[in-house]
């Protein structure tokens, strides 16, 4: 790879480092450190989410007007504020102000980041984009298991930690970035993309994607807030909370050669493996639901992992080959957004259950939302299934 694709990578793996220090541990920090309720700490962390969507568009727009160089810094110089903040404030209520401006400024940064590692070594393709994603789940295998150890230390410090880690990216793409050659031009936005759709039964069979596509987000999310409170209740330190994410990053990248096979197998079928992976990610919530020891909890996690394994990479290249040509950009949009609202919603709705009903009924009514996922996933190529039969018909 390009000096500049690895100087994006190791940038990558800061920023992910220092993110993991502190949303793994956001909903335990609000609920046990400040007494709030989890449904209070699920609209906190919506509200994160929400200026997380509003920071990509920003994003993307900042990068075609000043290139990813400016975009990222400009992202980055805001986290810096936000953090040096949370150093000094971070109780009630300035707690939520600088978490939402973090959320904000992050969703400056990895749309950029994005696009400039794809622009940086476009006959790359898929390689640089998976260089990337495997950077932040080795940032999660760290952050995580450093943020544990940390926290046992004292609260405090994990604000610190972070803020130190921002000012390396900072420094990174302050004399790294300066100088890679990238065309903002070629990257494609959603706001970018003006024209019309004329055939609509893709775009439809995407939709029907991404309501599953939510769902499983919603319920995924409940792994950093509602459970990781249950796991304190339980007793299980905030070590071993720590270390089930860093399991979960190191998966990742060791389980790929074991995966390989099976992918290659429904290599030309995403639709099977985006099954397979959601009742996989299913059988993960049935077994947290029961786990009342550490062990089950890596069970747990150990399911959980192989199942995002499959539905996760396999949703954007479904929405890569749906998109018509011109139009992958506001494809991809359209199934980010569907994340980021799954993420958004899930904290809050995870926390209501909770505390309205108790962690076994809010698994029951998780499990049951997770299942239409399946639904979704076999009813998504209807609508072109709809169009070839009339295309069919019409040629007879």
């Amino acid at each position: 790879m390009p000096k500049s694709v690895w100087l994006l990578i190791i940038g990558m793996l800061i920023n992910t480092v220092g993110n993991s220090f502190l949303w793994p541990l956001n909903t335990i920090y609000m609920h046990d450190e400040l007494g709030k309720s989890l449904a209070v700490a699920g609209l906190v962390l919506m509200a994160n989410s929400g200026a997380g969507v509003i920071g990509n568009m920003l994003g993307g727009v900042l990068f075609d007007k000043i290139g990813g160089y400016k975009s990222i810094l400009t992202g980055i110089i805001i986290s810096l504020l936000a953090l040096t903040g949370l150093v000094f404030f971070h109780g009630w209520p300035h707690y939520i102000w600088f978490l939402t401006l973090l959320g904000f400024s992050g969703g400056i940064v990895f749309p950029s980041m994005y696009a400039m590692v794809g622009t940086a070594w476009p006959e790359g393709g898929r390689k640089a984009f998976n260089a990337i994603y495997l950077s932040q789940n080795v940032g999660v295998a760290i952050g995580p298991a450093l943020a544990g150890v940390v926290a046992d230390i004292s609260f405090d410090y994990i604000f610190l930690a972070n803020l130190i880690m921002y000012i390396f990216f900072f420094l990174l793409a302050l004399f790294g970035y300066k100088n890679l050659m990238i065309a903002p031009e070629q990257h494609t936005t959603v706001i970018n993309e003006g024209k019309r759709i004329k055939n609509k039964a893709p775009f439809y069979a995407l939709l029907i994607v991404s309501i599953g596509y939510i769902l499983l987000w919603l319920v995924y999310s409940q792994w950093t807030t509602t459970i990781s409170a249950y796991t304190l209740d339980l007793g299980i330190t905030l070590t071993q909370y720590s270390s089930l994410w860093t399991l979960n990053g190191i998966l990742i990248v060791a389980g790929q050669p074991l995966i390989r096979p099976i992918v290659k197998r429904m290599e030309h079928h995403l639709k099977g493996q985006i099954l397979l992976g959601t009742v996989i990610l299913i059988i993960s919530f049935v077994v947290v639901a029961y786990a009342e020891q550490f062990s089950m909890f890596v069970v747990a996690m150990v399911i959980l992992t192989i199942g995002e394994m499959f539905v996760w990479p396999a949703v954007p290249a479904l929405a890569s080959q749906l998109a018509p040509k011109g139009r992958e950009g506001f494809y991809q949009g359209i199934v980010n957004s569907a994340a980021t609202i799954g993420r958004m919603i899930g904290p809050f709705i995870g926390g209501v259950l909770v505390d309205e009903y108790g962690m076994k009924m809010m698994f029951l009514i998780l499990t049951i939302l997770a299942s239409f996922s399946i639904i979704t996933s076999l009813l998504y190529d209807k609508p072109l299934k709809n169009i070839t039969n009339e295309q069919q018909a019409n040629t007879k």
